[in-house]
């Protein structure tokens, strides 16, 4: 058996409010999506990041509860530079997200700081 990753898959409690956060990272999402129950962008290479709201979740497994306890999952993006990683967590965090690691050149040579999205999912920025 050969298995593919071919998606990414988030549960949301607010759509628009998931979406917005996504949208200043760069990826492509359509304002229509924000009424939508389920959205998903193309990434480059052709993996797909999909967003689903806790109703939808729940109307395929009603015993679906959300998760406590620390981030589930950490989607980390790449910038151009240094520079960029700290433009874009001080945009973020102006945009009133909440911010868990500021900026800082990490051991391992990279740039890097650590925000959450509204639901409370790291997003890593390095460069």
């Amino acid at each position: 058996m050969h298995a593919k990753i071919d998606l990414i898959g988030l549960v949301v409690q607010d759509m628009a409010r998931s979406l917005a956060f996504y949208r200043h990272l760069g990826l492509d999402l359509p304002p229509e999506a924000d009424a939508s129950p389920h959205a998903e962008v193309e990434l480059p290479g052709g993996l797909r990041l999909a967003w689903d709201t806790e109703d939808t979740v729940r109307s395929f497994d009603p015993a679906w509860e959300r998760p406590t306890g620390g981030h589930r999952i950490a989607l980390a993006f790449k910038l151009d530079s240094p520079a960029e990683v700290d433009a874009a967590y001080g945009k973020l965090t102006g945009l009133g997200y909440h911010g868990h690691k500021e900026p800082w050149d990490a051991v391992w040579g990279q740039r890097y700081a650590i925000v959450h999205d509204p639901d409370g999912n790291a997003v890593d920025l390095f460069a």
